[in-house]
């Protein structure tokens, strides 16, 4: 599959690589921007208050099955329901949230694991077949929570899972990130 990679940070830059090693093409663009319209996928991985920015410096994206990654840390536009709502205003095709409640520093650890770790994501029908498989193919079980309509809930538990790491409860979340470090 064809992936263009939108965002070269830990998010973005370490699930480019974990495709990579699975078999998938994988185009990454940073701040530059760059054409994406010989992508199957893209995956938007940039801070919140950036998607407008990010995407306004790619060509090609119009209609694409996109997966948003992003987290609203650093803020968000108040216009849409959610980050992947406002993603999906400028992609214009199917889109699904997924990836932004696992954070980047384990991902090197996936594969050591007992038990495959889970990611939670939301999709839009046309879009959940190649998330789910694009979930497996990062090392995860998938985990669907809806349609696209549920994108702010999974943006808002990321608070959530600070809490939890930061209060170090639980061996599944001692090796987490602060939000900084995402």
């Amino acid at each position: 599959m064809k992936i263009t990679v939108i965002g070269r940070g830990n998010v973005g830059g370490g699930l480019a690589r974990r495709w990579r090693e699975t078999g998938h093409e994988v185009q990454e663009l940073g701040r530059d921007g760059g054409d994406a319209s010989e992508a199957d996928v893209l995956l938007v991985a940039v801070p919140g208050p950036e998607i407008a920015n990010a995407l306004g410096r790619v060509t090609g994206l119009e209609g694409q099955v996109t997966i948003d990654a992003t987290n609203a840390i650093r803020g968000r536009n108040e216009e849409f329901g959610s980050l992947a709502h406002e993603v999906k205003s400028i992609v214009g095709g199917p889109t699904a949230k997924s990836f932004n409640l696992n954070f980047a520093v384990i991902y090197d650890e996936i594969g050591a694991q007992r038990v495959r770790p889970s990611n939670l994501f939301c999709a839009e029908d046309e879009a959940r077949g190649v998330t789910e498989q694009l979930i497996r193919d990062a090392g995860y079980d998938p985990v669907y929570g809806g349609g696209l309509e549920k994108a702010r809930m999974l943006e808002d538990h990321l608070e959530l899972l600070f809490a939890i790491n930061q209060a170090g409860l639980g061996p599944f979340f001692v090796r987490y990130a602060s939000p900084g470090e995402l």
